[in-house]
């Protein structure tokens, strides 16, 4: 019995298909989508979510599209947006414009921010200027989470305890090894914070530098589906900890496994406390590290660079002075 090989081509306007005919239906029944245009799509997660780019009245614009029976969060994502535009639609930071929500059609339109994914800025950039964005970052963050920051008791608990979840479907070895000892130093991290007070705010929930968008001066903060009241420093750590666990240090100086510039930036933007900046964020760096498990199909080159930023983070997670 032979099997064919998919091909990708035919893949691809299968999913195209799939989304056009949603969008048709889409323009009967809801008035503002009637001029809507699919051009290409970015984004396909079988039965959950499209992410399609295209036109809506003539603006260049974004479609999420729900493919489940449910919204998968589109509705959350549009009251966020919403509550941030008038405080982030002007200026150098700013979050793309919120178009229109179809909650019957499971369809949240977005315009498109222009300029480059900050990643892609980053890993395109050599010299001194590869680290210019880090506090403009930092200060976009700042600007999303200003009107909703505040203090609450810390509970590091169940943030120890997804990370001691997530590594036990650690599949790498040599990973695994430095995940345990990361552990060990996140136990006793969580005792000093248990009981303290943190800061939180609604943050973006996955502030990795992708969904910042660069265009000169300006960022553009984008996909905000999972946005939530938070502990401030888990925002940073996920933006930190993207490039770190990829080798991609801006400043060549690594402290607790990131880029110490990017650390900087947060602690002197926020004005961190040294409790936070000591305690609080390494803590956060260490449960971000863990909870994003590589893959098997990882190249090996990926997988050497994880295992660097464990050995650094790991250093300095045992040279923490007072461990309380």
């Amino acid at each position: 019995m032979t099997h064919k090989t998919p091909d990708p081509l035919l893949d691809q306007l299968d999913k195209m298909m799939e989304i056009a005919t949603r969008l048709e239906t889409a323009r009967d029944a809801d008035p503002v989508l009637a001029n809507a245009e699919i051009e290409d799509l970015i984004r396909h997660v079988p039965g959950k979510r499209a992410i399609a780019r295209g036109y809506l009245g003539g603006r260049a614009a974004v479609f999420r599209i729900s493919l489940a029976d449910h919204d998968n969060g589109l509705a959350a994502t549009w009251q966020e947006m919403q509550r941030l535009w008038p405080y982030m639609s002007e200026g150098n930071y700013r979050i793309c414009e919120p178009l229109h929500h179809s909650p019957a059609q499971g369809i949240l339109v977005i315009a498109e921010a222009p300029g480059t994914p900050l990643l892609q800025y980053i890993w395109q950039t050599k010299g001194p200027e590869r680290g210019k964005y880090m506090r403009p970052a930092a200060e976009w963050m700042r600007a999303a989470t200003a009107m909703s920051e505040g203090w609450r008791v810390a509970s590091p608990a169940g943030w120890l305890a997804r990370a001691e979840r997530s590594s036990k479907r650690q599949p790498f070895a040599q990973l695994l090894t430095l995940e345990i000892e990361i552990i060990k130093e996140l136990q006793l991290l969580a005792r000093r914070i248990e009981g303290t007070q943190w800061r939180t705010a609604i943050c973006h929930g996955d502030l990795h530098p992708n969904n910042l968008i660069a265009d000169g001066d300006r960022l553009t903060g984008i996909d905000f589906g999972g946005s939530s009241r938070l502990p401030i420093y888990k925002d940073m750590a996920r933006f930190l900890m993207h490039m770190g666990r990829r080798g991609l240090i801006p400043s060549g100086d690594r402290w607790m496994g990131v880029d110490r510039q990017g650390a900087q930036a947060f602690r002197d933007t926020f004005d961190l406390s040294d409790e936070e900046f000591t305690v609080f964020l390494p803590f956060m760096l260490g449960v971000e590290a863990l909870i994003r498990v590589e893959i098997p199909e990882l190249p090996t080159s990926r997988i050497k660079r994880a295992e660097r930023m464990y050995k650094a983070l790991l250093q300095d997670l045992r040279g923490l002075d007072d461990r309380g």
